[in-house]
């Protein structure tokens, strides 16, 4: 039976699996923050861009997969989450977006997919806009481009229990650990406004790109979703049953089968 963590009882406790070892990895200094970043295996690039409050942890049960399929994988924290440090200015996605064409840089990635999660998503689908020269695709989970797309808040097991390992991870990791609520009251700030991107502002992306969209969505209108893949020429509308917002923990092999599969799409 392939592993299952659907009510996060696991990660509550554990976290998802750790990260492999890797001697790529290290910070760079960009816009007044240090950016950590990771990388693993060879072959086409792929970014892993994780969700707000989380950290490149989050992708353990991903990172194998794509290494072992013959991809490099580069985890990043977002400025401010992880080991990333940030300075006094509010969250916008368009900066954390500059943050992760500074990793590519120093890593002298010239192109790569982006696989973005919640956040993440919304940062790598921005990079492809404004920097399409440097994104192949996007595999685009589990985000809204405008404040339309969110459903109100409902608390439940399941989100209290990815919260409270958002808080044990950033204690254990950030350089300032005495921050959190500062932290969660940033980016909930960014998340409640931005980002507002226009039917026409998602008509210029360019990119293969797939709206990948979970049965048991906590945060994300499914329509919202369909209107995604409306707007963005080309786009796929990838359904995946029996899953959250929280799919790449809950069922780890459904969720890289659909990664490998958009990836095979747009390398051919």
């Amino acid at each position: 039976m392939e592993f299952q963590d659907d009510n996060l009882e696991k990660f509550a406790a554990d976290g998802a699996a750790p990260l492999p070892e890797t001697d790529t990895q290290g910070h760079v200094e960009h816009e007044g923050a240090r950016i950590w970043y990771a990388a693993y295996g060879s072959g086409m690039p792929v970014v892993l861009l994780h969700g707000g409050l989380g950290n490149s942890g989050n992708w353990g049960y991903q990172v194998p997969a794509l290494v072992d399929a013959g991809y490099r994988a580069l985890v990043i924290d977002s400025r401010g989450h992880g080991r990333s440090t940030r300075d006094s200015r509010p969250y916008k996605y368009e900066l954390m977006a500059s943050d992760v064409l500074a990793v590519m840089d120093r890593l002298h990635i010239e192109n790569a997919a982006v696989v973005g999660w919640s956040d993440g998503a919304c940062t790598g689908l921005i990079l492809a806009r404004t920097n399409p020269q440097r994104v192949g695709g996007v595999f685009y989970f589990a985000c809204n481009m405008d404040p339309s797309g969110t459903k109100e808040f409902v608390p439940t097991p399941i989100i209290d229990r990815c919260f409270s390992r958002h808080v044990k991870d950033y204690a254990a990791l950030s350089a300032t650990p005495d921050q959190f609520d500062g932290f969660v009251q940033a980016v909930g700030l960014m998340q409640r406004t931005e980002p507002n991107y226009t039917a026409a502002d998602l008509a210029e992306i360019k990119a293969p790109v797939a709206i990948v969209h979970s049965e048991h969505d906590e945060f994300i209108k499914r329509d919202h979703a369909d209107y995604l893949t409306r707007s963005i020429s080309g786009a796929e509308l990838v359904l995946l049953p029996g899953v959250s917002h929280f799919a790449p923990l809950q069922r780890p092999a459904q969720f890289n089968d659909t990664i490998l599969t958009f990836l095979r799409g747009i390398a051919a």
